[in-house]
């Protein structure tokens, strides 16, 4: 059985937020919470999920503000990429470069690595290690599916321009970690619709032919 996915667009800048669940053991993983953590707590009770993961692509203020109250509230191991510590530690800051209120963030149970596996009862999710938004950015794949975060969008690619992101080692990510995957694999992203990987490597204007870094 695959695994089960559910997709909450939650805050005013249209956040993806994903519940995975296990169909078989209801273990459960929520990816990437940053605003409305009470529409996560409230599915997670109402349909009984066993909440066991708190995965972060990245540790943006709209990707993370909210798990810590998820965390409060339904428990889970947070886990990110050792190299969004101090990504991490600007949350506040980062917030209030953009008008949102201080959040507190749960502190990091597990660092995540490129190709290692996230078990989720009896499904299982492969790290992909993609930075260039963020430093630590991590993509998740599971089958013919991958939760990308914000380092590929449709037709779009992640922004460059904020602290610690590198459009160079963003294109370069895309190109090694996600084009080398079937052109059938669904892209989940951190904002806006889905998306597959041959569609991108068509369409992509950021991201086509001749766009690889040396």
């Amino acid at each position: 059985m695959p695994i089960e996915n559910r997709t909450l667009q939650l805050g005013p800048l249209g956040n993806n937020t994903y519940v995975l669940t296990c169909p078989v053991t209801r273990e459960t993983a929520v990816l990437d919470v940053g605003f409305e953590p009470e529409a996560v707590i409230d599915l997670v009770r109402r349909e009984k999920l066993h909440v066991t993961w708190l995965l972060g692509t990245h540790a943006h203020y709209d990707h993370v503000a909210g798990m810590l109250t998820v965390q409060q509230a339904v428990s889970g191991v947070y886990a990110l990429h050792p190299l969004d510590r101090p990504l991490l530690s600007t949350v506040k800051q980062q917030g209030s470069m953009f008008g949102f209120p201080p959040a507190e963030v749960p502190e990091i149970g597990h660092e995540l690595s490129d190709g290692e596996i996230v078990r989720v009862g009896e499904q299982e999710l492969e790290v992909l290690f993609t930075p260039g938004h963020a430093p630590g950015h991590c993509a998740f794949r599971h089958g013919e599916t991958v939760w990308v975060g914000d380092v590929l969008f449709r037709e779009s690619v992640g922004r460059t321009d904020l602290p610690f992101g590198d459009h160079e080692t963003l294109v370069r990510s895309i190109h090694t970690k996600l084009f080398p995957l079937d052109d059938r694999v669904r892209c989940l992203t951190g904002h806006g619709p889905a998306t597959t990987i041959g569609h991108e490597k068509r369409f992509n204007p950021y991201v086509g032919a001749g766009t690889m870094p040396r």
